[in-house]
């Protein structure tokens, strides 16, 4: 194979946004077969902005079985991310599906188990993986410059989102449209970041989750989690979609130091010695290991979504390894479904969570939405800057 053709199965937001740097040639290697959308309006925006070259189809079946693709890049609604990603796969397509991998766990492990027998590349749009910043933070705490990790606490209230916005489309901020509120829509980019940068899983985790605060909504839009890990490490993940001005403050504390990203910057207060080490030496009682404090220099490009889909289509070409494996989908899905599940429970939620559990609470929340589920009206938004 010399060039992936690329089908895009939805065209709202995200998947508007795919196809515009894919037309372009943005991408290369890959070129832009297929588009496909239920909406009529979105086939026509396709036709007068894509050109006759890439086919239209109003039925995701069909541009999966027109032999016109090589593999799909999925950008529908998080309830069907599983259900086509499976149904691709299994016709031997390569599949890239857009965050969330899904709504709940249970749904995303059968995919996975799909993914697994199919041989194909799945990967998943975790596209601040590709963040210099984050890519710096992970390799100081995987080389063991910064030690072992004690805490984690995460701010990301920077999400602001008003009520217009919730008001774009009938399904958005439902239990039964989109499956949850901040946590599936806006955060799963930090909760993937929190656990791929450390390496750790918590062991379980109190969550207190607030629904439709200052807003009118169903689903959860102000969140604070406390999470525990198997090597005395605590966390704490806060995130709200209803603050301004809003802070993104992702802080690291380890042995020989802590690691601060905020405001586009990485600084590292490093320990001259570890802590433990100072802890058993020093005799003075009052005191502390000295520090220096660090800007320590990023470099490299941030190719966000582009990047990503470029990644995906090189390993097709010539097995480069994935930067973001679909199948890790699941761990920044199983935070968020502990944190409801904490919430829901008034309790602890160990890790991995109970997924029928977890499953029944949510048909529960289903069952009494407000949506149907189904998309209705849709204004399409410019998603630019928002990730």
């Amino acid at each position: 194979m010399e060039k992936v053709r690329i089908g895009i199965v939805g065209l709202g937001n995200m998947g508007t946004a795919h196809a515009k740097y894919l037309i372009e040639n943005g991408v290369k290697g890959a070129e832009l077969a297929a588009v496909c959308d239920s909406r009529p309006e979105r086939l026509r925006w396709a036709e007068a902005n894509l050109g006759e070259r890439v086919e239209r189809y109003m039925r995701a079946e069909d541009l999966l079985d027109s032999g016109r693709v090589d593999g799909v890049l999925i950008t529908t609604p998080h309830y069907d991310h599983p259900e086509q990603a499976v149904q691709a796969l299994r016709r031997g397509l390569h599949v890239l599906v857009e965050k969330p991998a899904g709504v709940y766990t249970k749904q995303v492990r059968e995919m996975n188990e799909a993914a697994a027998k199919s041989g194909k590349v799945f990967g998943i749009m975790y596209n601040q993986r590709t963040n210099p910043l984050y890519t710096k933070l992970k390799d100081l705490i995987s080389s063991r410059e910064l030690g072992e990790v004690r805490r984690t606490n995460w701010i990301i209230t920077n999400w602001y989102r008003s009520q217009s916005y919730y008001d774009s489309g009938g399904w958005r901020a439902t239990w039964a449209g989109e499956g949850g509120g901040v946590l599936i829509n806006q955060d799963p980019h930090q909760l993937d970041l929190w656990q791929w940068t450390t390496g750790l899983m918590p062991k379980r985790i109190r969550a207190f989750c607030s629904f439709g605060k200052h807003r009118n909504i169903e689903v959860e839009n102000e969140v604070t989690a406390y999470a525990e890990y198997d090597n005395g490490a605590t966390g704490v993940f806060v995130t709200s979609t209803c603050e301004a001005p809003g802070t993104n403050r992702f802080e690291v504390t380890g042995e020989r130091g802590k690691v601060v990203i905020e405001d586009g910057r990485l600084t590292f207060w490093r320990l001259r010695v570890s802590e433990p080490e100072f802890n058993r030496t020093f005799q003075g009682g009052f005191g502390e290991p000295e520090h220096w404090k660090c800007e320590v220099p990023v470099e490299g490009d941030n190719p966000q979504h582009q990047g990503i889909t470029q990644n995906w289509t090189n390993a097709i070409l010539h097995g480069t390894p994935l930067l973001a494996p679909g199948e890790e989908g699941i761990k920044g899905l199983m935070l968020s479904n502990a944190m409801l599940l904490s919430t829901w429970t008034d309790d602890w939620v160990d890790l991995p969570i109970d997924e029928d559990l977890f499953y029944q609470h949510l048909q529960e929340k289903i069952r009494t939405s407000a949506s149907s589920g189904q998309s209705g009206e849709y204004k399409t938004l410019d998603v630019g800057g928002t990730y």
